[in-house]
């Protein structure tokens, strides 16, 4: 799992059809400090907004079973909105 900050929402026209309904946001992943450490786009199940830090799993098997399906083409979930990192 990895901890991240919502940076913003991604739109796109053409995608495939398990993102249709599917909310993706743009992350800029971090340590416990804050530092920044990269960015990914991950599939959003908690309805997290733009500023809040976030708890990401970061394994397809681990997503897809959020999901309930055996293949997919899915590898980044939000899982939780992060109160407190002590």
């Amino acid at each position: 799992m990895k901890i991240a900050e919502v940076t913003g929402t991604v739109v796109s026209p053409i995608s495939h059809p398990f993102f249709e309904g599917q909310r993706l946001l743009l992350c800029d992943l971090v340590d416990p400090d804050g530092s920044p450490t990269g960015s990914l786009i991950a599939v959003d199940v908690v309805d997290a907004g733009v500023g809040e830090r976030v708890l990401i799993c970061d394994e397809g098997t681990s997503a897809r079973q959020i999901f309930g399906i055996d293949t997919g083409p899915i590898r980044s979930v939000i899982i939780g909105i992060i109160d407190e990192v002590t």
